[in-house]
């Protein structure tokens, strides 16, 4: 009957579960009755937060619980909150008035938590129990109405199911009288109704049954054995039935707890009284007190804890020294005070790491729970974080805190946080507890590869070898890992009519840039492109840097002779190198016979021609000289009758190049009474006097800009000195430092940083104290040269 009844209750209160949102607290509630099988329906979870089916799975809906997290379980399919193992709720919260299970429901995408509570609901499935049997020695001499202390039974259910009532069998000599002391907890006496005659019965067995008043009622019982004595009149008595201690539960051994005084009217030795603990008291009360059976003094015997158990029934006996001894009864009551002697306690028990350094304000990182084992206000815990920023602590429930982002990260600032969580109670003196927390801020590809300059200069010879590396590119990426790995490419564009990647290439890796061709100064001088650098990150960024390759001459090319314009066998023959010219025997010292005119198409020295004669032949002085720069040949002195009639002239056409290339040219002169020389002479000489003045010009204005761009850049060089001494001086000290130079590479190629007194060297090998500068082109005059340019390079060397 009892057993149907239980499972009717059961099936009851499984289909009236409560679910509701609890007011104020944004929890949701439900109730279960302990003992529910296993797949029991609690509510339908997953409805009631608000939540689809399908969500729960791609949301990593799951649920935890700080320590039952096996009790209960959800199902994904449908939502329904079950009972997943046997729930006991005297095992969960023992005695206590409520029972309460409570669940953290977490769904990532975003990262939500709710709390839920479920009550357990308590059924009368535990009967009322009786520790022990129970012997009462009783004289029979003792008067009707006499009252004897009967240890009551306990009942492990709450509420209504462990209100008991108490009744005893047979009633002929003996009724149960019961009581509620200031503890709420039942008093039994065994009444005595008529007076005991041991001569006629010398013991009574009476049987002691406990009824609780759940549905249905479970009993317990116990056997009373009463054995009658012979002897004494008076029993001793105590001043009270009951007497109240109040202990601090950090109290130490050997503390006097109370001194009993009990009375006895008889004489002598019927007098004298000894004091012991009742049968009643269980080993465990005397593990913690003792008791003087001579003076009636109770002690502190053992180490007590409010924590554990704070509330202790003793019942005392005193026993006078008759021969047929007689017995007094009281209750001694000790409640213990809570003392701030338990620390608080931490437990993280979600930790959502590592957190992405773009994560927004308010992520939650870490669900942490405190409690502590003291009441009052010695259990009353505050939460804090050292140090607050970038993060806090948020109360979401009760005890529970959740660690949420408080403002932005930055990786490349801060890549890891230890955070200290301090919990604190509310005693005096406070106690507390900390833990540590670890946050790694994980990377995010927020950091584009930076150049050290948006431009670099390079100087490469021409006429490199193909392959050859002309400088190294390096950018920085601030990010991690993937987001931090640099790959370097061209940005192609047009050269002409040729791609760019046809005259240079970089390697994707390491940055360098190679010159895939010779390259050619005649045909390219500047050579501008742009290497992006881009990482690995997704989306993948990236930056420009500009690289202006100056193609630096070399003497590659030999002086080119140029005539003029006339055409036929005589213009073939200034091609070769060959001029002929008729000269009179007549003319003096200093006339003007041709000139010879050269370009070249290289640049600076390169291009600066001189000219000379070959040396006289046997040891025969030549009448003639050919100017240094002009070109022009004239007579040294008057020709006379042992010059011979024909004159052949080598002029050779030199550059100032290392090494030096040359040209020659064949001028046959013959000479000629005064009276044969050519009419057209003097218009050929005024052709030829202005092509001499052209020349002229342009070797006199080379001079000019030579010295002009010398005199510039030695006053440069001082007004940079100047400028750098006191600069230096202004910090502390200026002295005679050692020159900056551009640095030189074996391969032949110069570079020069943009920025103020760096040195970069592009290539291997010593570095070389050459400065390099140019001049603007010359004006040009009016030549047959004009389709040529003109450009001097200015080498000036310095020695140590």
């Amino acid at each position: 009957f009892q057993r149907r009844g239980v499972n009717t209750l059961r099936l009851l209160l499984s289909f009236l579960l409560l679910a509701a949102w609890e007011a104020g607290s944004g929890q949701l509630h439900y109730s279960v009755p302990e003992e529910s099988k296993h797949g029991t329906f609690v509510g339908r979870i997953a409805q009631d937060l608000g939540l689809e089916l399908a969500e729960l799975v791609p949301r990593l809906f799951r649920v935890a619980s700080k320590e039952h997290g096996d009790l209960l379980g959800v199902n994904l399919q449908n939502g329904i909150l079950f009972v997943n193992s046997r729930i006991d709720r005297e095992e969960l919260c023992g005695r206590s008035a409520e029972c309460n299970i409570h669940l953290e429901v977490i769904v990532d995408r975003p990262l939500q938590v709710f709390h839920v509570e479920v009550e357990v609901k308590d059924i009368n499935d535990n009967p009322p129990r009786f520790s022990r049997e129970q012997r009462l020695l009783i004289l029979e001499s003792r008067m009707p109405d006499s009252r004897f202390p009967v240890e009551g039974a306990s009942d492990l259910d709450v509420g209504e199911n462990a209100e008991l009532k108490y009744q005893v069998n047979p009633k002929g000599y003996f009724d149960l009288d019961v009581k509620r002391n200031e503890e709420e907890t039942n008093v039994l006496e065994l009444i005595l109704k008529k007076p005991l005659d041991r001569e006629e019965a010398q013991e009574h067995r009476l049987v002691l049954i406990a009824t609780d008043g759940g549905k249905p009622e479970l009993t317990g019982t116990v056997q009373l054995l009463i054995n009658v004595l012979d002897a004494n009149d008076n029993a001793p008595e105590f001043d009270k039935s009951v007497y109240n201690v109040r202990l601090l539960e950090n109290t130490p051994r050997e503390t006097l707890v109370i001194k009993l005084n009990a009375s006895d009217a008889d004489e002598g030795i019927n007098k004298e009284i000894f004091y012991f603990f009742s049968n009643l008291v269980l080993d465990e009360v005397k593990s913690k007190f003792i008791i003087n059976s001579n003076s009636g003094e109770i002690k502190v015997k053992g180490e007590l804890d409010y924590e554990y158990r704070n509330l202790y029934e003793i019942n005392i006996d005193a026993v006078d020294r008759s021969a047929f001894p007689l017995t007094g009864h009281c209750k001694v009551i000790v409640k213990l005070l809570d003392v701030n002697d338990n620390t608080p306690e931490i437990s993280i028990t979600s930790l959502f790491l590592p957190i992405k350094e773009d994560a927004p304000m308010g992520t939650v990182i870490a669900l942490i729970s405190v409690s502590d084992r003291d009441s009052g206000a010695n259990g009353q815990v505050t939460c804090f974080l050292k140090p607050h920023i970038p993060f806090k602590l948020v109360s979401s429930f009760k005890s529970y805190y959740s660690l949420v982002l408080d403002s932005s990260l930055d990786r490349e600032n801060i890549s890891d946080y230890k955070l200290v969580v301090t919990a604190q109670d509310g005693g005096l003196p406070a106690l507390w507890a900390t833990a540590t927390v670890s946050v790694e801020v994980a990377d995010v590809n927020d950091n584009a590869p930076v150049f050290a300059q948006p431009e670099y200069t390079v100087f490469v010879k021409e006429n490199n070898p193909p392959g050859s590396h002309i400088f190294t590119v390096c950018a920085r990426d601030a990010d991690a890992q993937e987001n931090a790995l640099v790959s370097y490419s061209l940005v192609e564009r047009r050269v002409g009519e040729r791609a760019l990647s046809s005259y240079v290439s970089v390697h994707a890796e390491s940055g360098k840039v190679f010159a895939l061709q010779p390259l050619d100064r005649e045909e390219l001088e500047l050579l501008q492109f742009q290497v992006s650098a881009r990482d690995s990150g997704v989306p993948a960024l990236g930056s420009n840097v500009t690289l202006q390759v100056f193609v630096l001459d070399e003497n590659d090319n030999a002086p080119l002779l140029l005539g003029p314009p006339t055409g036929g066998i005589v213009s073939e023959l200034l091609s070769r190198g060959i001029v002929s010219e008729l000269l009179s025997r007549s003319v003096g010292a200093g006339h003007v016979v041709a000139k010879v005119r050269a370009v070249d198409a290289d640049s600076g020295y390169n291009a600066w021609l001189s000219y000379e004669l070959e040396s006289a032949v046997n040891g025969v002085r030549s009448p003639f000289r050919v100017g240094l720069y002009t070109g022009e040949i004239s007579t040294t002195r008057a020709l006379d009758e042992a010059d011979a009639p024909r004159q052949r002239l080598l002029v050779l056409v030199k550059d100032h190049g290392e090494p030096a290339l040359t040209a020659t040219a064949t001028v046959l002169v013959s000479l000629v009474e005064s009276g044969q020389a050519p009419k057209v002479s003097s218009r050929t000489s005024v052709s030829i006097s202005g092509s001499e003045k052209a020349v002229v010009d342009v070797n006199v204005y080379l001079i000019i800009a030579i010295c002009a761009v010398s005199s510039l850049l030695v006053l440069t060089l001082l007004l940079y000195t100047a400028l750098r001494c006191s600069a230096v001086a202004a910090e502390g000290a200026c002295g005679p430092g050692k020159p900056e130079p551009v640095c030189s590479s074996a391969v032949g190629s110069w570079f020069y940083s943009q920025e103020r007194g760096q040195r970069v060297c592009s290539g291997e090998g010593p570095p070389k104290t050459d400065l390099m500068a140019f001049s603007p082109s010359l004006p040009q005059g009016p030549t047959s040269t004009d389709n040529v340019s003109f450009k001097n390079l200015i080498h000036i060397d310095f020695f140590p």
